[in-house]
């Protein structure tokens, strides 16, 4: 038996198109079906975003806790966290709780607006009109 199984891709390398499972073997007895499968919804996920949805459900939705864990701010946690929603199709995240905008102990306006950038919020236009207004 493999001591790692390697996770497969969601999308094909060569146009892009989603993949099926067209194999499914036992590890123990060799066991093996052919055929067409469907893919699972979280396999498109990396390790990183199954990791941040790991924690989320594990906390029960609480999002600070996704935020501790990830060493980030409140914003980019719930980015983050959406990213991984909405990657996953299932539109809008978990509703609004009203700490959206709170900043993290510490952290200005102005690192509020960079996360958003790097999270993929908000382009670097915006920002800087945010920025320049505050």
């Amino acid at each position: 038996m493999p001591n790692h199984l390697y996770h497969a891709p969601a999308d094909c390398p060569v146009c892009g198109e989603d993949l099926i499972i067209t194999r499914k073997g036992c590890l123990k007895c060799g066991t093996e079906l052919a055929g067409e499968f469907a893919s699972c919804t979280y396999c498109a996920l990396d390790e990183a975003e199954h990791e941040i949805l790991k924690v989320f459900l594990t906390s029960r939705g609480n999002l600070r806790e996704v935020e501790k864990h990830l060493g980030v701010s409140y914003p980019t946690a719930r980015a983050r966290f959406d990213a991984v929603v909405a990657k996953l199709g299932f539109g809008a995240a978990v509703p609004d709780d009203g700490q959206q905008g709170e900043p993290s102990p510490g952290e200005t306006p102005q690192e509020q607006i960079l996360a958003r950038v790097a999270a993929g919020e908000i382009s670097s236009e915006v920002a800087a009109g945010l920025i320049a207004a505050l």
